[in-house]
């Protein structure tokens, strides 16, 4: 009886493994097929591109100031230069480098925030689903008390008092987006550690850290990598509002929300100051979104389900 337990209990990893070429095949294949998948993956492809090339893309050094060949407009206008694609911004710096440079703040402090609110929310989601009890009650208590407060406040608090900094920054947004990752993984783990396997596992004297680690966890998964790419967009959006109030990254590291800052008082005169860091960050959330948007509709079960019917 306890063979056969085993057995049952240890073939889900098993399959699982045999099965992860074949499922990553069909999800390219997928993905080819998705317009919009594949035009987000470009989009994501090209940014990471542009952020880890930035030394070698960039045409001029992004803190270089010049004051005059201040508010040069891009080489298609009138008095533009060829030497500044983009124009240049009130200090005389090339726009078009500091785009490019600033691609790397951005994807750094959305993916480490990322990470961060991952790590915190999936292990206390993992605890609250598993174990239940008055350990579920706590954790979902605090994380009520984190949904109550508007995010953006506190931040904005967090932010007021500690002072800003880029490791300041990525620590406040990963700190305040922990709820989420929690609940999702705790309403998973509810219904997976009711499964069969999970059960076997447990006859034949598995360890609970080995059943989560083993079990639950590559069974969240898909929903995990769903709301952690929509979650890399948010962050973006959230780092170059802070910034563009002064409470996130600060000069001289180049961020698209600085960017917006020192243009917005040039709107009506030099357009592109502005426009061109908030075309960027509007395009990369797009591709985001693009892609979460194809995984989510490909991974989660429940999309299946309601695209069968």
């Amino acid at each position: 009886m306890s063979a056969s337990l085993g057995t049952k209990a240890g073939s889900v990893p098993a399959t699982t493994r045999s099965q992860r070429p074949g499922a990553l095949l069909r999800l390219t294949h997928q993905l080819l097929k998705s317009k919009t998948g594949t035009i987000g993956l470009i989009i994501v492809v090209l940014v990471f591109l542009m952020a880890i090339f930035a030394a070698i893309l960039a045409p001029a050094d992004p803190a270089h100031t010049e004051v005059a060949k201040r508010l040069i407009p891009p080489v298609w206008m009138e008095g533009g230069n060829s030497s500044f694609p983009l124009g240049t911004d009130n200090l005389g710096r090339d726009n078009l480098s500091r785009i490019i440079y600033g691609s790397q703040v951005s994807l750094l402090v959305g993916i480490c925030a990322v990470v961060v609110a991952g790590v915190i929310g999936i292990t206390l989601g993992l605890l609250a689903g598993y174990y239940g009890g008055w350990l579920d009650v706590i954790i979902m208590r605090i994380v009520d008390a984190f949904l109550a407060i508007p995010g953006i406040l506190f931040m904005l608090v967090i932010m007021s008092v500690t002072g800003p900094s880029l490791v300041t920054l990525i620590l406040v947004l990963g700190f305040t987006n922990w709820p989420q990752y929690a609940r999702i993984v705790r309403s998973e783990v509810l219904s997976v550690k009711e499964r069969d396997f999970v059960r076997a596992a447990r006859a034949v004297g598995a360890k609970d850290m080995g059943i989560i680690r083993t079990h639950i966890l590559p069974n969240v998964a898909s929903s995990l990598i769903v709301i952690s790419t929509l979650s890399v967009a948010t962050t973006i959006i959230l780092e170059a509002s802070m910034s563009f109030l002064g409470l996130g990254v600060q000069s001289p590291t180049v961020s698209w929300g600085v960017m917006l800052s020192d243009g917005r008082q040039y709107l009506a005169t030099s357009w592109w100051v502005a426009t061109f860091p908030g075309v960027a960050i509007t395009i990369t959330v797009l591709g985001i979104i693009f892609l979460g948007n194809f995984l989510r509709d490909t991974l989660d079960p429940r999309m299946k389900a309601r695209g069968s019917k």
